[in-house]
């Protein structure tokens, strides 16, 4: 490995702001369990990822949705699901996770096959109607990779600058440097990403009736059920209720597309708070509805009544999530043929 790619591996999580990542060196418990896990089956413990390990439940939940949709070796290829994490990832203007996914998409074989999914993924939110380019059998694996993203979009916009390929990176070496990068992304030789083999991570949970259409992918459902059970139990410890309210009642709303580019919606949906609450809820629903208009500023409020990175990270999953969960409810699915019935 090139020593400009080998420098940015081992620096990544100095990339992740207003929150200290837990170095792989001093990782204990489920989050030692995940990094190892992640390196195994990834490559190496992405910030994406890492960002969330200061709230060891959340970090394991994340870890679940991205293992279970992206990484898993089930009914559709790698190459589609980064497709789709693209489209995504274009459609929430989240350019550290265009430049990822499409690096990684340009490394894997039939890529050019897909554009149409990545074109699906790009306006799903916007047009449920669209014309689908998967199957039935395809649709968990390609809706649960797409609310991934969706959440994984809103947790980069707030934790992680526009790219991954340092500052001082030529720009015409940052195709060379990503596609090094992305080569980088894969298990270790040998290592086969078996479906449904980290959902013992966390314990069992009913599948949302939103999330139904994951059902008949079972390591899908385990993970989608599982993560959104935990974070919302996380949030629910501490997140006072009226901020909770308020982002159900504006996700139904607005259905988690983006605001702006004033920020006088944010204002008038908040004016009803007590003082305490209004930091908190500014935050979440901010990261649920419009990551990009997130400033110092907010989080500097936020901190000043929360000053752990726990609940930073908590608070933000819990909206990421919700979010996330409410678009993909909104996705269409193709239809199962009918088998006709015996004469």
């Amino acid at each position: 490995m090139r020593p400009l790619v080998r420098l940015m591996l081992r620096g990544s999580l100095r990339q992740i702001r207003h929150v200290a990542a837990v170095p792989y060196a001093e990782a204990r418990g489920p989050v030692a369990e995940v990094y190892a896990q992640a390196r195994r089956e990834f490559g190496f413990v992405a910030p994406p990822l890492a960002l969330h390990s200061p709230a060891p439940e959340t970090l394991v939940a994340s870890w679940l949705l991205l293992r279970e949709t992206l990484l898993v070796d089930g009914r559709v290829s790698r190459a589609a699901k980064e497709a789709v994490a693209t489209g995504v990832s274009r459609a929430n203007d989240c350019p550290y996770c265009v430049e990822v996914h499409e690096s990684k998409l340009a490394t894997l074989t039939g890529a050019d096959a897909y554009g149409r999914l990545a074109d699906w993924a790009a306006s799903s939110e916007a047009d449920p109607e669209a014309e689908l380019p998967f199957d039935a059998d395809q649709a968990p694996e390609i809706l649960g990779t797409a609310v991934t993203f969706h959440y994984l979009n809103r947790m980069v916009r707030l934790f992680l600058p526009d790219s991954p390929v340092p500052g001082a990176a030529f720009t015409a070496g940052r195709g060379p440097v990503m596609r090094l990068v992305a080569r980088a992304m894969r298990p270790d030789a040998g290592t086969i990403v078996t479906p449904g083999a980290a959902l013992g991570l966390l314990p069992a949970a009913p599948l949302p009736d939103q999330l139904a259409w994951a059902k008949d992918a079972p390591a899908v459902a385990g993970a989608l059920a599982r993560a959104v059970a935990c974070v919302d139990a996380v949030a629910e410890r501490w997140v006072p209720e009226p901020v909770r309210d308020l982002v159900h009642a504006e996700l139904a709303v607005h259905d988690g597309t983006p605001l702006g580019p004033s920020r006088a919606w944010l204002s008038s949906a908040t004016a009803d708070l007590r003082g305490e609450h209004v930091p908190l809820a500014r935050v979440a629903l901010l990261v649920a509805l419009s990551p990009y208009q997130i400033s110092d500023a907010d989080i500097e409020e936020f901190r000043a009544l929360h000053p752990d990175d726990r609940e930073l990270v908590e608070l933000a999953s819990w909206a990421a999530l919700t979010a996330a969960v409410r678009i993909g409810a909104s996705f269409a699915r193709p239809a199962r043929p009918t088998t006709p019935a015996p004469h």
